[in-house]
């Protein structure tokens, strides 16, 4: 399998590109729209063809690439069906599966950094990995204070979903501030520090008093993204 990590460093953002092999069709997960040069030349290099580009949440600290892959690709867009962000191609629903050339995401439905945030699970039947975009971090998680974000709703999507994959399956968050690149379930279970050893009410108590900034990218960001990054005067295309 192809697989592809890909950084953003003005917003910590991370990209994957995932294909089955060479020549084969691909998909691309939290595309970064200052970033389409580089996955653009990435996708002719590997000879692949990109087919779908998913994000996990409407993302507030970046303006999102699945509008400039669309048309320059003419691929799917996907995103949860509780998205507000009508340019979709396609909404997915929980447990719904996304299969590409061998490759299969299943749809996981993991609100609370965001009301319509989904994570991805690759090869469902047999767990490999998880893409969790913000709800999971690696050693912390996503903050529940904007966009329908809330702290229980936050727990409940990481113990009572994510973590009842499999200890092994690989955790491949859409951020992180630290340079870790990957972790697993079974290290989120033991080390994550909100969250090993923490009840519910504890978890809560410690996302309420994070007192973070307000993003700095918010205001354009969303209502761009809401538009897949598109100015809003730009026909929308649902192909």
């Amino acid at each position: 399998m192809i697989f592809r990590q890909l950084f953003d460093s003005a917003s910590c953002t991370y990209t994957y590109l995932l294909a089955s092999r060479p020549g084969g069709e691909a998909l691309i997960i939290d595309p970064v729209k200052e970033k389409l040069d580089q996955y653009l030349q990435l996708i002719e290099e590997l000879g692949v063809e990109l087919v779908h580009a998913i994000d996990t949440h409407t993302h507030a600290d970046h303006i999102t690439a699945l509008g400039d892959l669309r048309d320059v690709l003419d691929c799917t867009t996907i995103m949860g069906e509780r998205t507000r962000a009508e340019c979709v191609t396609r909404h997915v629903r929980d447990g719904e599966r996304i299969d590409v050339d061998g490759i299969t995401l299943g749809a996981l439905y993991t609100p609370g950094h965001t009301d319509e945030s989904f994570s991805f699970v690759l090869q469902p039947d047999a767990p490999r990995a998880v893409f969790t975009g913000d709800v999971l971090l690696i050693r912390g998680s996503g903050r529940t204070d904007f966009q329908g974000g809330d702290a229980r709703r936050s727990w409940d999507s990481i113990v009572n979903r994510l973590f009842r994959l499999p200890e092994p399956t690989i955790v491949y968050p859409a951020h992180d501030y630290k340079g870790m690149s990957a972790s697993s379930i079974g290290e989120e279970q033991r080390w994550n520090p909100r969250i090993a050893g923490k009840t519910e009410d504890e978890y809560a108590r410690i996302m309420s008093s994070l007192d973070l900034p307000y993003p700095k990218m918010m205001d354009v960001a969303v209502p761009a993204n809401l538009t897949c990054g598109q100015p809003a005067s730009t026909p929308r295309r649902q192909g």
